[in-house]
């Protein structure tokens, strides 16, 4: 799970892709590093998909991590994951 908001913890400062910080109320991810594919996906938005649940986010930032997806609490309370699994509930996402 990400902290995209101004001195949120983790937050490592603002979103790569435009330079700003966002809300964690909107629902928004980093992609891993292979997945961000050198920005091409900045601004553009991703299907989230979580048992019989999904959500589309727009991808503002790059993880540096392999096969991540890295949240906002907006997506994680639209996928209706319980609480406990909030940033390591087991997710695909294909372009929307």
């Amino acid at each position: 799970m990400n902290n995209f908001e101004h001195g949120g913890s983790g937050s490592s400062g603002p979103s790569e892709c435009d330079g700003k910080y966002h809300s964690n109320d909107t629902p928004i991810v980093a992609l891993a590093t292979e997945w961000y594919a050198d920005g091409q996906r900045c601004g553009k938005y991703i299907n989230i998909y979580y048992n019989d649940r999904s959500v589309q986010a727009k991808v503002v930032d790059e993880c540096e991590c392999k096969d991540i997806v890295d949240a906002s609490i907006a997506v994680w309370k639209a996928l209706s994951v319980p609480k406990s699994l909030w940033g390591e509930a087991p997710v695909t996402w294909s372009d929307a």
